[in-house]
């Protein structure tokens, strides 16, 4: 059994999101996502692994190529595996529990719109653009 309080392990950035790994179970991880207001995440996606992000305060959108969906307090938003998605943080401090499992947990990405420093790598590349 692992037991986790949630407001006590967030850490906040003003910069970008954090992302706190509070353990790894069987093939996967649990994690606590902190967002201060208007954060975004890289848009991307997990070819590997489900990712499962659920609401515990505060508040934004989670965006698909198909859809946008809010995220509130008490909801709850699955990824399959290879699906691209984005999370945009609200006007508040937000928590998101995170699970992911799966064979392989990286994260490839297309872009990232709060992020002007962000440069695709190879393989970021490779899997959006190949050839």
């Amino acid at each position: 059994m692992e037991v986790f309080d949630l407001g006590a392990e967030a850490v906040f950035d003003p910069v970008r999101h954090v992302e706190k790994i509070l353990g790894r179970i069987a093939e996967g991880d649990v994690t606590v996502a902190c967002w201060e207001p208007r954060q975004t995440s890289p848009y991307h996606c997990h070819p590997d692994a489900t990712e499962i992000y659920f609401c515990f305060q505060g508040g934004g959108e989670m965006r698909t190529p198909e859809r946008v969906v809010p995220v509130r307090p008490g909801g709850c938003v699955v990824h399959p595996p290879g699906e691209l998605h984005e999370y945009v943080n609200g006007p508040e401090r937000t928590l998101l529990f995170r699970v992911r499992y799966g064979t392989d947990m990286r994260a490839l990405v297309r872009s990232w719109a709060g992020n002007p420093q962000w440069r695709a790598r190879a393989e970021d590349t490779a899997y959006f653009h190949p050839g």
